[in-house]
């Protein structure tokens, strides 16, 4: 079990997770149920976020009415296809493995300037592809699996792992992912792994990233809520850490947004033209 740092701060991550989990089971089925869908989707990693993701959802829906996908790549670790077999089989869903390897190797041969960097984002978008025409072939609503750490620090491909459109994890930080996982179930083995987005062999999230998780959400937290730098950094993080947490949420704020419109009229989507549903 990871132990949250800076025990004598005033802000402290640990939640009510029965609490939690009923809200969040109960956030899917309504969320589903507007929308109208009955069935939900899961592109299944082998990671905590997204076996995390998969609990709630049959939790909330029932394994028979969750559809489960593994989208590996050639370069994928084998430890993914291990740990995301193994985490349908503790929910019991059936999981439904798509390569596509095909898809991003047929657009990488026509792009000999690739890098490393650009391919994992095709490789997350074209998951997104396969998600969203699964989601239409089987009337299953996708479910996001991003938390609330990445989302702030921008650490997800834009109109890649931020697409589906309902995310029940992306109010929690990394560190309360693990504590709800825990609560959940999810085997052992996957939520103590060292997190990566497994884009490119060897890639960690702490190494991408600078900073563990386990000290940057107690920066995070702080941070949002006003506390001065002079604070935070009396509860022992470094002028670096901090300085690392502030750069990356203030550089990424456009990727948290939606698409900017240029308003012209008293009836621009999302701006004027709101829906009594758009004030819930």
């Amino acid at each position: 079990m990871r132990i949250l740092e800076a025990p004598q701060a005033h802000e402290v991550l640990e939640l009510n997770w029965p609490l939690v989990a009923d809200f969040l089971t109960r956030f899917i089925r309504e969320e589903l149920s507007w929308r109208g869908y009955e069935k939900a989707i899961v592109a299944v990693s082998g990671g905590v976020d997204s076996a995390t993701t998969l609990a709630l959802a049959v939790r909330a829906l029932g394994a028979e009415k969750v559809h489960a996908l593994f989208l590996p790549h050639k370069d994928s670790s084998p430890t993914s296809r291990e740990h995301a077999y193994l985490v349908a089989k503790t929910f019991g869903v059936a999981l439904e493995e798509v390569d596509i390897t095909p898809m991003v190797e047929g657009y990488a041969a026509l792009t000999p300037d690739l890098t490393p960097h650009r391919k994992g984002n095709v490789m997350a978008r074209a998951r997104m592809i396969v998600l969203f025409d699964k989601s239409e072939a089987y009337k299953a609503l996708p479910l996001g699996t991003g938390n609330k750490t990445e989302r702030l620090f921008g650490y997800f491909t834009w109109h890649g792992d931020d697409s589906p459109p309902i995310n029940p994890l992306g109010d929690l930080y990394k560190t309360q992912v693990w504590r709800l996982a825990e609560y959940l179930g999810v085997p052992e083995e996957v939520v103590e792994k060292p997190p990566t987005a497994d884009l490119i062999p060897g890639q960690t999230d702490e190494a991408d990233l600078g900073v563990r998780y386990l000290r940057a959400d107690v920066i995070l937290e702080h941070y949002l809520k006003g506390y001065s730098d002079q604070y935070i950094l009396g509860l022992g993080f470094t002028e670096e850490e901090l300085r690392r947490v502030k750069e990356r949420v203030n550089r990424t704020h456009w990727k948290r947004a939606l698409p900017t419109v240029a308003l012209l009229s008293s009836t621009a989507i999302g701006e004027f033209y709101l829906r009594p549903l758009d004030y819930r």
